[in-house]
């Protein structure tokens, strides 16, 4: 059965960075083996040329793999014209990875990206989420395909549902749609960023095996939490979520969520996979 350890950044805003937590972050990152660097958005403060500049090297100076997704704030701030025609093309140099559409995949783990972030939208808050749904359901498939047994991710920058007590949210037009597909599609985490404050919690939706983890920022914006990532350890019964703090010098663990795995992605007699017809009658034979 799978078992591995992801690590996720988020919020970095290069500009407004935290530099000695980002510094330690990437000491920790090189020390602790893992499976997957995640980045869930919002890795510049305004979209300026320095601010990606600065993100691009700190980003390649993780260790690889690493998979990193759009947040609203890798919009080029003050230019209409970028935010318009061109949103993502900054972001797409600076980090060489895709605003949409992106996939990793090895045998214990795939992640799909979904683009929550818009250059514009019809509303005057821009820094809210919108998802497409016909990308929700792409992304769907896709993680259905996924190896037996792996953790199934869903990346993108806001929470698709609202989270209590967070200091922000995310107001994501037709979030609560997407969740709903992506759970019954057997997708294990759905992983953001945007509240800058960690958590993990079940999706009331399909099995209750599908959950939201949230991660902190590595930024001087807080909200009333200490800079901070998550880590990620999983195997075939159980996800372990621990939200490393900086306490000033170095980063410790400072909450910890155990979250059962759904057990019907584990096994190929009953793994939930409609595009591939006949696969119990296949591990029946």
């Amino acid at each position: 059965m799978s078992s591995g350890r992801l690590l996720q950044f988020s919020d970095v805003h290069f500009g407004v960075e935290h530099r000695r937590a980002c510094a330690a972050a990437l000491d920790y990152a090189h020390a602790t083996p893992n499976d997957l660097i995640l980045i869930t958005g919002d890795v510049t403060q305004k979209g300026l040329p320095d601010e990606f500049a600065a993100a691009g090297d700190w980003i390649r100076a993780m260790p690889e793999p690493r998979f990193v997704i759009v947040g609203n704030h890798d919009v080029p701030y003050y230019s209409l014209t970028a935010r318009l025609f061109a949103p993502w093309k900054a972001f797409e140099a600076a980090t060489g990875h895709p605003a949409h559409d992106g996939e990793f995949v090895s045998d214990n783990l795939m992640v799909r990206g979904v683009t929550t972030a818009r250059g514009w939208q019809a509303r005057l808050n821009w820094s809210k989420g919108v998802i497409d749904l016909d990308q929700t359901r792409r992304a769907a498939t896709a993680l259905r395909q996924a190896p037996i047994g792996a953790l199934r991710i869903l990346a993108c920058h806001h929470p698709l549902i609202e989270m209590i007590g967070a200091p922000m949210t995310g107001d994501v037009k037709r979030g609560d749609a997407a969740a709903e597909i992506f759970a019954e599609a057997g997708v294990d985490l759905i992983m953001t960023g945007h509240t800058h404050i960690p958590f993990a919690l079940p999706i009331d939706l399909s099995d209750r095996c599908s959950y939201a983890v949230g991660c902190g920022t590595l930024s001087h914006r807080e909200r009333g939490a200490a800079p901070s990532f998550n880590q990620l350890d999983w195997d075939a019964h159980q996800v372990t979520v621990t939200a490393m703090a900086w306490t000033g010098s170095a980063f410790e663990p400072s909450q910890t969520w155990r979250l059962p795995r759904r057990q019907d992605t584990l096994d190929i007699a009953t793994a939930p996979d409609p595009a591939t017809p006949g696969r119990k009658e296949q591990a029946a034979v």
